[in-house]
């Protein structure tokens, strides 16, 4: 479960618990509520609903252009990490040979 959630789950909580109100902070102070965005997802849904098929080109062309700036970050980041535990595992690994001899 750890792994799925990247820490323990109580840590995960806290740490979700503190952003979510930074972000809330955030957008209050842009004049947003809950409200107006629980409003903008039921206006997208229906607006979806109401292009019919034009909607699945609208919603891949948005779908593309979030992908294009999401999926290189995301990958940098996973190569980061893996070669950080690498060179941690290998540096660890080789001080323990120097202390056999």
């Amino acid at each position: 479960m750890e792994r799925f959630l990247g820490g323990s789950p109580g840590t995960v909580l806290i740490r979700l618990s503190v952003i979510s109100l930074i972000v809330g902070i955030l957008l209050s102070a842009l004049g947003l509520s809950p409200y107006d965005i629980i409003n903008s997802i039921r206006t997208l849904a229906q607006r979806i609903y109401d292009m019919g098929f034009d909607a699945v080109e609208w919603v891949f062309r948005y779908f593309l252009l979030g992908a294009v700036v999401v999926f290189p970050i995301w990958l940098i980041a996973r190569l980061v990490k893996m070669a950080g535990k690498r060179s941690g595992a290998g540096s660890l690994h080789s001080s323990s040979r120097n202390a056999g001899q």
